[in-house]
């Protein structure tokens, strides 16, 4: 989803949904879905992403009755999803775990030597192995198109410091990709 003017549409059916339109209501659930989802499974994992897009959207209907569009409605959408991610890592964190994490790196060296591994599927989990702050802004700006602008308001921080941990996120993903070459804040994560 890109464009100024999806980007308003999208306001627009919030606004109304705002108002107690539920044809809105659904458009803009619709229109929103995919990148809520895409945004989540590249926070936290694929398999926790529905879960989580739900819960993202029970606390966003919640509050649609507040929404003013005082920002755009993807962007207020992504910080709530945004929230909702945090949330269910810190409630991770403190149960205790009953499984390993895979080792990604390690998952991207043997995917690499399989005949027909896609390459995406490579580069998702080499994301996926990124310091999470850096994911995000990565996500946010180079899958999900949102400008600097839009990123930061989504993290609550400055343009620059989305710049720069675009930047930073690009240059572990290279050295990640290298052949032979790894990323020491990968390899520090153990992932």
């Amino acid at each position: 989803m890109t464009g100024g003017a999806q980007h308003d549409e999208i306001t627009e059916y919030a606004l109304a949904g705002s108002r107690g339109d539920t044809a809105a209501t659904v458009a803009f659930v619709r229109a929103t879905q995919r990148d809520v989802h895409r945004f989540l499974a590249n926070l936290t994992s694929p398999r926790e992403a529905d879960d989580l897009a739900q819960e993202t959207y029970l606390r966003a209907l919640h509050s649609l009755p507040r929404f003013a569009g005082r920002s755009s409605a993807r962007t207020w959408l992504l910080s709530i999803a945004r929230r909702v991610a945090a949330d269910h890592v810190r409630a991770a964190v403190r149960r205790p775990k009953a499984g390993v994490e895979p080792d990604w790196e390690l998952v991207a060296d043997r995917a690499a030597t399989l005949p027909g591994v896609d390459e995406r599927v490579l580069l998702r989990e080499l994301v996926l192995g990124l310091e999470p702050d850096r994911r995000e802004a990565f996500v946010l700006t180079q899958m999900l198109d949102l400008s600097y602008a839009e990123a930061a308001a989504v993290c609550g921080c400055p343009v620059g410091t989305i710049r720069s941990r675009v930047a930073r996120g690009r240059a572990d993903l290279v050295a990640a990709m290298e052949p032979g070459g790894t990323d020491e804040r990968l390899d520090a994560t153990g992932r």
